[in-house]
Parts: structure tokens; sequence; C-alpha cells
């Protein structure tokens, strides 16, 4: 199916639904981490710390593969691979404090590391499967 997200799926960013980010190691081996994520309408949206690895996988080469869970029905799935087609810190903060409150109830994201920086992906999605 093509990069677009179908309607009857987008509520899966409403819900509580870990989304399963894979990228790749610099010997192109997958690498797997479990994210909070959003949608934008265009892009599907995450959020994480620089300098972890899938920040350093995804500075490197962009391509990235995730699949969103129902919480509700664990054989509704989506999956989206695509490309990362921005970083930035810019508003980073924020976007993890709207993410902590989604998947945490609480307003301010309560695991910030002393000298942390905070970095949104957008992930322009290029080919999309559903299930259930």
């Amino acid at each position: 199916m093509p990069g677009i997200i179908p309607e009857k799926y987008r509520d899966l960013f409403q819900k509580r639904a870990f989304a399963s980010l894979a990228t790749l190691m610099p010997n192109g081996s997958p690498q797997v981490t479990p994210v909070w994520c959003d949608f934008d309408g265009q892009h599907v949206i995450f959020n994480s710390a620089k300098g972890r690895q899938k920040d350093k996988n995804i500075r490197r080469d962009p391509r990235v593969a995730m699949a969103i869970i129902d919480p509700e029905n664990p054989y509704r799935y989506l999956e989206v691979r695509g490309r990362v087609v921005e970083i930035t810190e810019e508003g980073a903060n924020d976007s993890i404090n709207k993410l902590a409150k989604k998947y945490l109830g609480v307003d301010k994201y309560p695991y910030a590391q002393p000298g942390e920086i905070r970095v949104i992906y957008k992930v322009a999605p290029e080919h999309v499967n559903v299930m259930g």
C-alpha cells in the first residue's frame, strides 16, 4: 500500500499504542526500540534523546520501520516503512511533555536526565501495511 496512513487506523495515534521502531546499525543489522508516537496528518512523529543508538542510526541512515499495535487488540496493527525527513530539537521538550500526557497521564516528562537534549523525528511513510 502506498505511504498513506488509512483513516481507519489513525485512531492508533490517539491511544496509548507503543511503536516498535526499527533502525539500522552501522553493520546493517536491525535495532528495535519501543517508542511513543504521534501523527501530524502527514508524518509519524516520535521523540528521543540526542546521542542514543536510534539517534545515531537515523542520522547515518534515515530508513526506518515501525509497527504500532492496538493495545486493545494485538491482532490489529499498522506497519509503516519510510524515512526520517526531519530531525529537530525545536519544540522537542513540549513534544515529549505532550507524549507523557498521552502515555503516562502526567503534564511533564518524568524521566529527563541532566543535560539530555530531546529531539523530534518526523517519518514520511513510504509503504504502509495494516492488519485487523
